[in-house]
């Protein structure tokens, strides 16, 4: 039996900056209403690059793998987190494989949103404790702004999300004392129209019929999300399963080297800090200049914390996330 273990990050956003003062020109918000709530002050959306999500996936990718050490060939297995691909199907893990030029390797796709790095990161921890594969590539991507209503009525959601990329190794570590120490997986399916894109799905509303009704204030093809009632459940969850994961590791808060959260408001991430008892150097939160980028969100700002020296070898690094589903969790590594 084996742990996993992070040897390689990348992240990848695109250059178009976008800020609040340039939502309020496409709608009625203003900054200080935006950084009140969500502490948002910027966030990238891709413009004119051609950028989708398995390209931007491809991009941080490619720099894992390089600060890996290994060769792309080496990479057993590819797990694609996103709410965004391309295509409705097929998924962007085979776009990866292809973009990459890797052997014919497996290649799956996560459809957990916000908690879709986790979810992968589970997924990858397990089949290289069971000797399955040795060295995977975990990518989170996604590409909001094509798809967001960029209007007066859709300004709860749309002034949130940013679009980017993030990637790491995995690969098989003997000693079971480092690496990935536990994973800690939960959904809550009774609230999953609470943040929710309807369409186009095969239950509600497929193409024929947003084609066939062509009426331009179908809203259900635009996501939704009970703010407010999504706010109080995340400050919930995200507390029991911090702490799910430390009981199962005999640790406690205070053993906390470095918590990454889902960056989905800054003010969820600034309650769990103060419950928790954290300094503002035990928490690393980048939600101010990328917003939202769901399951892209973690990766990126693993990978920045680790860039800036604020993640070191002996390290506790927690990574939680609440989102879409509802489904929660989160990881606690031994760095």
């Amino acid at each position: 039996m084996y742990n996993s273990k992070i040897i390689g990050l990348g992240h990848f956003v695109p250059e178009n900056v976008v800020t609040n003062d340039e939502l309020s020109q496409l709608m009625d918000t203003n900054d200080e209403w935006i950084q009140e709530r969500t502490g948002i002050k910027e966030r990238r959306w891709v413009k004119d690059s051609g950028d989708t999500t398995s390209s931007m996936g491809v991009k941080a990718a490619k720099i894992a793998i390089e600060r890996a050490g290994i060769d792309k060939d080496e990479i057993d297995f590819i797990i694609f987190a996103t709410l965004s691909p391309d295509m409705y199907f097929p998924g962007p893990g085979v776009q990866v494989q292809e973009a990459l030029n890797i052997k014919t390797v497996g290649a799956l796709d996560i459809r957990n949103q916000c908690s879709g790095f986790v979810y992968a990161i589970s997924v990858a921890d397990n089949f290289i404790k069971t000797g399955m594969y040795k060295n995977i590539l975990v990518i989170g991507s996604e590409l909001h702004s094509h798809g967001l209503d960029k209007t007066t009525r859709g300004r709860g959601v749309s002034v949130i999300f940013g679009d980017g990329a993030g990637a790491a190794v995995l690969t098989r570590e003997e000693d079971t004392s480092k690496g990935i120490l536990s994973t800690h997986l939960h959904s809550q399916g009774e609230h999953a129209e609470e943040l929710v894109l309807v369409a186009p799905g095969m239950g509600k509303r497929w193409v024929n019929d947003i084609i066939a009704d062509n009426d331009p204030n179908d809203e259900s093809y635009f996501p939704h999300m009970n703010g407010q009632f999504v706010f109080k459940n995340a400050v919930v969850r995200f507390s029991e399963v911090i702490m799910e994961g430390l009981q199962k590791n005999k640790l406690t808060p205070e053993d906390i080297d470095m918590l990454i959260p889902h960056q989905a408001n800054l003010r969820i991430s600034q309650f769990i800090q103060k419950k928790f008892q954290l300094s503002d150097d035990q928490v690393f939160n980048n939600i101010q200049k990328y917003g939202n980028t769901t399951a892209a969100s973690i990766p990126i700002a693993l990978t920045e914390a680790w860039e800036q020296g604020k993640i070191k070898t002996g390290d506790t690094v927690v990574l939680a996330a609440f989102g879409s589903g509802f489904t929660w969790g989160s990881v606690i590594i031994k760095w």
